[in-house]
C-alpha cells in the first residue's frame, strides 16, 4: 500500500477558497498512491478561533464536493483531513471525512478530544461521541480514525484496535512548541497497539501560532518510516499490511492485556 500525506501550509494570505483548490489538485496529483491524507482543520487553521463560525461547513459542504471529486479523479482512498462543521442544529465539530477511490463518503470522524483547557477549540466546539474505523477496500486493512489532541489518549487507540484497527489515520495541527511531544507519541500509540501510525500534520503558521509540521509514518515495531521537515512537503511511504499481523504473532502483547484492573486501595 502507497500513501502520501500532504503537509500543506495554512497562508494567512490565501482564501479558503483558494485553499481548497490547491488542496485538491495536490490530492487529484496522486494518482500512484493507495491512500492520501490532508492534515486537521487545513481550510481555516486549528488555532483560528475566529474564524471557525464563519467557515463552517454542512458534512456536503463545499469542501466535501470538492475532496469527493479529487478523490474519484485519483482513485485513492482520501483522508480529506478535518472541516469546521456546522451540524444540523448548528453544533459546531472537528470533523474529518473519509471518501472511497470512487468518491463516496465512507466515514466521519468527530475529533473526542478538545484541544485549549476551556478556551479556544474546547470552548467553541462539541465533543464527539463515537470511535470510528473503516475498512480501506475489500481485503484491505482497517484505520482507526483519530485527531491532533487525540493522540494523547491511549484509552481512544485501544478501543480502536479493539474495533480492528491495524492503523490509525491522525490529521493533526500540532503546534511547533511541542514537536517533540508529537514524535513520541506517535512512536507510542504504534508500539503499544502494534499498528502503524500516520501523522500528517500542518506547515507555516495557524493564526500566529507556528505549526510542527514533522509529518510522520511510524510501522508497528515504532520504528519511524518516513518524517517530512518542517516545510509543505508530500511525504510518499510504501507499506506492508501483513507487517501487523506479523508483529502481533511473533510479539503477542496484546494478548496479554489484563482488563479491568483493580483500582489500588
Amino acid at each position: 500500500m502507497r500513501a502520501a500525506l500532504l503537509q500543506i501550509a495554512v497562508r494567512p494570505d490565501e482564501t479558503v477558497t483558494a485553499r481548497r483548490t490547491r488542496a485538491a489538485a495536490l490530492v487529484r496529483e496522486q494518482h500512484a498512491a493507495d491512500l492520501v491524507i490532508l492534515p486537521e482543520l487545513w481550510t481555516v487553521g486549528a488555532f483560528s478561533f475566529d474564524a471557525f463560525h464563519d467557515h463552517a461547513e454542512p458534512l456536503d459542504g463545499p469542501t466535501a464536493h470538492a475532496m469527493s471529486r479529487a478523490a474519484a479523479s485519483a482513485r485513492v482512498w482520501l483522508h480529506a483531513g478535518s472541516i469546521i462543521e456546522r451540524g444540523p442544529d448548528g453544533t459546531l465539530y472537528n470533523t474529518s471525512l473519509v471518501f472511497a477511490p470512487d468518491g463516496a463518503p465512507q466515514r466521519r470522524y468527530r475529533k473526542i478530544h478538545r484541544f485549549g483547557f476551556d478556551r479556544g477549540e474546547a470552548a467553541l466546539l462539541a465533543r464527539g461521541e463515537e470511535t470510528v474505523t473503516v475498512a480501506l477496500g475489500d481485503g484491505g486493512p482497517t484505520a482507526g480514525l483519530a485527531t491532533c489532541y487525540d493522540l494523547r489518549f491511549p484509552e481512544q487507540f485501544r478501543a480502536l484496535v479493539d474495533a480492528g484497527a491495524e492503523m490509525f489515520l491522525v490529521p493533526a495541527g500540532w503546534p511547533a512548541a511541542r514537536r517533540a511531544h508529537w514524535s513520541l507519541l506517535a512512536r507510542a500509540r504504534a508500539v503499544e497497539s502494534q499498528a502503524y501510525v500516520l501523522a500528517c500534520g500542518t506547515a507555516g503558521t495557524h493564526a500566529g501560532v507556528e505549526q510542527a509540521g514533522h509529518s510522520v509514518v511510524v510501522d508497528p515495531w515504532g520504528e519511524v518510516v518516513a518524517e517530512a521537515g518542517s516545510g509543505e512537503e508530500t511525504l510518499v511511504v510504501d507499506l506492508d499490511p501483513a507487517l501487523v499481523t506479523r508483529t502481533r504473532a511473533d510479539f503477542p502483547t496484546l494478548r496479554d492485556r489484563v482488563l479491568g484492573v483493580p483500582a489500588p486501595r
